[in-house]
């Protein structure tokens, strides 16, 4: 017997197990959605790229999951109608012989060799096309993630914009890509029924460490030297009044001198720092740190004995923990839109006034983001006519630009709102440095964690109206 007969032979109990409904229509259903696919990535190169929409979640998981169905109901199928035949008694003894020459029989033996080596391929670029899509940023924030609004506007607004999600939350690897998948099930489900978190609680209880993430960009030991930062400042008066400090902060890593500043301290070669923490890192009671000869030296605040609770290793994300999704008060957006020049110091009394549209209660979102700008003009046109008429265009820009910033900040729908996640970095906003800074927490030794303004930075100036030092520096 040749190799084509045998193969025939072999075949004979297949091709008469097809022969039911379920694989027909299995067969029917994969054909249909594989034609529907080729035919959306040719539309899709010809405009491209990724222009999905929400069409997205149709054509790159919802299609690809019919094609799969369609596969898995031709063998169940094929299975059936066995089980069916043996309980009846009527599963033949000999199945029908396959005639070699039979016109009809070569080419549907043509044509199913064809589609099974298409239907692969299919499937092949299908799946490589879903995970890319569901890796995508615009999947993440915008299309299954629609809860994640408030994170995407953050994220769309900061400095890691053009970095993609995934290099982030998951980084490079397998074993942390198979947790996502597992992770982003449970997340799938729980938006589906409604039952996700409002808001998303922060910080993320299970998220990689910092130096499989952050440090594959940043590297803390190489952040050598100084760095100069202005800050200007407004007060709530009809002048709104300007004020500037000026700071050298210390956030060098380590030198060849032995220098150390900010990151270099803190984020030295190893876990100098361990500490223990409320749910939200917020309240820090006890701290652990190994000095310059290698002590181990344990600092508490308040009394009792070392915590038993879960230590941390400290990491970027302890104080850098908005790095992408900050959130603003309103009272700093205000200052930074100011010295921007997004919004005109010469309107009076601009920011009190704005600081208190942008704090007052609204019944929801799209009602505040029309009547913060609408009340912002009608201000000026009734308290100061002569401003209007003189700087209405520049009222009228500073009134939505206030709206801007109520629309990047404030989320009712999934309560956040300002304040509502805190950004430790500095420690005007929120508490952030003087979680441990505070000179309370004490050693057995009688040492404390200082609070001592010049360990961190040396201050130029400090809300001054017009300080010299910028002359100096050739900065004004």
């Amino acid at each position: 017997m040749s190799l084509i007969q045998r193969a025939l032979a072999r075949a004979r109990p297949v091709l008469f197990l097809l022969n039911n409904g379920t694989s027909l229509a299995g067969a029917a259903l994969t054909t249909a959605s594989s034609l529907t696919l080729v035919l959306f990535w040719i539309l899709s190169f010809a405009r491209g790229g990724h222009a999905y929409a929400y069409g997205g979640l149709l054509f790159i998981v919802v299609l690809p999951s019919l094609f799969v169905i369609g596969l898995a109901l031709v063998p169940i199928g094929m299975l059936r109608r066995f089980r069916h035949l043996r309980r009846r008694g009527e599963l033949p003894t000999e199945y029908p012989r396959v005639q070699l020459g039979d016109p009809l029989l070569a080419r549907a033996g043509a044509i199913f060799g064809v589609l099974t080596v298409v239907n692969f391929g299919i499937l092949g670029v299908s799946s490589y096309h879903g995970l890319e899509y569901m890796d995508s940023t615009d999947f993440c924030g915008l299309r299954c993630h629609s809860v994640m609004a408030p994170e995407y506007t953050a994220y769309i607004n900061s400095p890691h914009s053009r970095v993609s999600c995934v290099e982030c939350h998951i980084g490079p690897g397998a074993d942390w890509f198979v947790r996502s998948k597992l992770s982003g099930t449970r997340q799938i489900f729980a938006t589906a029924l409604q039952t996700y978190s409002r808001p998303i609680p922060s910080p993320v209880e299970h998220l990689r460490p910092a130096r499989e993430t952050c440090e594959q960009c940043h590297w803390p030991q190489k952040f050598h030297g100084d760095r100069l930062v202005v800050r200007k400042k407004y007060a709530e008066d009809e002048a709104n009044t300007e004020s500037v400090t000026v700071l050298v902060l210390k956030v060098g890593g380590s030198d060849a001198r032995g220098n150390q500043g900010i990151h270099g301290r803190h984020l030295d070669a190893g876990s100098r720092i361990t500490y223990v923490a409320d749910a939200k890192r917020s309240v820090i009671p006890w701290v652990s740190y190994v000095d310059d000869e290698g002590k181990n030296v344990e600092f508490t605040a308040g009394e009792g004995g070392p915590p038993s609770a879960l230590r941390r290793s400290m990491d970027c994300v302890d104080c850098h923990n908005r790095p992408t999704h900050t959130f603003q008060l309103p009272e700093r957006a205000l200052d930074e839109a100011l010295a921007a020049g997004r919004l005109s110091p010469r309107l009076p009394w601009l920011k009190k006034t704005a600081a208190a549209l942008l704090r007052a209660e609204y019944p929801d979102r799209d009602l505040a983001l029309r009547r913060i700008p609408a009340a912002l003009v009608d201000y000026y046109r009734q308290q100061h006519p002569d401003v209007y008429t003189s700087q209405r265009e520049a009222v009228e820009r500073s009134a939505q630009v206030v709206a801007g910033i109520y629309e990047r900040n404030v989320f009712p729908d999934m309560k956040v709102t300002w304040g509502t996640h805190p950004n430790h970095i500095g420690h005007d906003d929120f508490p952030g440095c003087f979680r441990c800074h505070d000179d309370e927490h004490r050693s057995s030794d009688g040492r404390v964690i200082s609070q001592d303004c010049e360990a961190c930075h040396s201050i130029l100036a400090m809300d001054e109206g017009d300080p010299k030092i910028l002359s100096d520096l050739g900065l004004k």
